[in-house]
């Protein structure tokens, strides 16, 4: 794009860029009309989502040993990370070859350094998601993993702000009310959830839960809207392309990681396979496994729809914990998760689009009437230069008929 023009890789024909309120009205029109087969897409994403996101934190439960972890966290992102690396590699060697004669190559040199240069965005959250996964670790030390999912579920709320700021999004009043009724299910699901006489990094626990959960919120919620903007905004790439480059920055930065911790803790350190068990290798297929299914939700759904798929999984987990380790669930958790569904079906419901609707039916009306105002206008100019006609001394040989008679 060159001064606010856009140039067709085909054709080299230039159109202009379309401003950020354009973009959000187009995705709205498009939301309320999609495909049955991307409803089943939709639909696919949000069962497999909620197996994943169910089963991650009873992995990472099931990983600790007398209440702590004998593995590297950064090990278990770093080997995750060269997981989906050889996915995205292998998918993508499978797209080349179905690919028909007279396409772009997807091997050429020449497509992957320019493909690399247009997705450079997306180094940014996988710095981000590097810093998230580690969270992800440390909150399991001082949480249960039905109150992750929770506290999880307040990216939400996040995200909707960040979308609306960043992609200029619209959400109509209702779905509003539904974020609020969702961070209500999770202040009631904590009520008294916070183990007492523990500490973090030699603070309160209280001050500690507050302090990783914001950026346990706040990290992956920047991550997640800058991702579905960097993979929709070269939409036309490959997506197992993308994921290559964006896997590819995760393992160099968790590898970084790594040879800081082992400047800081000794060379012993470095032995990214040190305390790993089944537990941890079901963890990485499964971190693996859900970190691709997200670049599907990012590039073809909706953000907010993922997020709302990972609260879900919350009912999942909670029950899933009671049964494997005796974490009693308390009447906080089910008024809670009742008050989170109640919440996502406000917010998905058809009724929670009528305002949206009518908002695109004014700017609809809008654009008629500056059309008519257009046509008003030059009808003006027409009457004008008519007068101007009228009030001109014609001769008499402009007198004479135009057709004979």
């Amino acid at each position: 794009m060159k001064n606010g023009m856009i140039e067709c890789s085909v054709c080299r024909s230039r159109l202009v860029s379309p401003s950020a309120k354009t973009v959000s009205r187009a995705y709205d029109r498009h939301r309320s009309k999609i495909s049955s087969k991307h409803r089943a897409l939709n639909v696919f994403l949000v069962v497999g989502d909620c197996i994943l996101v169910g089963f991650q934190p009873i992995l990472v439960f099931m990983s600790k040993v007398d209440g702590k972890f004998e593995f590297s966290p950064i090990s278990v992102n770093f080997l995750t990370e060269i997981a989906k690396v050889l996915f995205a590699i292998v998918m993508l060697l499978l797209q080349a070859r179905r690919q028909k004669v007279g396409e772009k190559p997807l091997l050429s040199v020449s497509t992957f350094v320019q493909a690399a240069r247009n997705n450079v965005l997306l180094a940014v959250p996988a710095l981000l998601y590097a810093i998230n996964n580690y969270l992800k670790f440390i909150m399991q030390l001082y949480f249960n993993p039905a109150t992750v999912k929770m506290l999880s579920n307040l990216k939400v709320l996040v995200i909707a702000v960040l979308l609306k700021i960043i992609m200029r999004r619209r959400f109509s009043m209702i779905q509003w009310e539904a974020l609020a009724l969702l961070l209500i299910g999770i202040s009631v699901n904590q009520m008294r959830s916070l183990p007492e006489g523990t500490t973090a990094l030699g603070l309160p626990v209280a001050t500690g839960a507050y302090l990783y959960t914001l950026i346990f919120v706040t990290v992956p919620s920047l991550a997640s809207v800058y991702n579905e903007y960097a993979l929709k905004s070269q939409y036309d790439t490959s997506i197992y392309l993308q994921n290559l480059f964006l896997y590819g920055y995760g393992a160099i930065f968790n590898f970084l990681g790594i040879v800081a911790t082992a400047v800081v803790k000794g060379p012993s350190s470095f032995d990214i396979l040190h305390g790993h068990s089944k537990a941890t290798m079901l963890l990485i297929f499964n971190n693996a496994a859900q970190g691709i299914l997200s670049s599907f939700f990012f590039k073809y759904a909706d953000t907010i729809l993922k997020k709302y798929s990972s609260t879900v999984a919350t009912i999942f987990t909670g029950i899933a914990s009671a049964a494997m380790f005796g974490h009693t669930l308390t009447i906080n958790f089910i008024l809670g998760i009742s008050i989170v569904f109640i919440s996502m079906h406000q917010f998905f419901s058809p009724l929670s689009k009528v305002k949206d609707e009518e908002q695109n039916g004014k700017l609809e009306v809008m654009d008629i009437q500056d059309d008519h105002r257009l046509k008003d206008s030059s009808f003006i100019n027409m009457a004008a230069g008519a007068n101007e006609e009228a009030t001109h001394h014609v001769g008499s040989d402009e007198r004479q008929p135009l057709l004979p008679t």
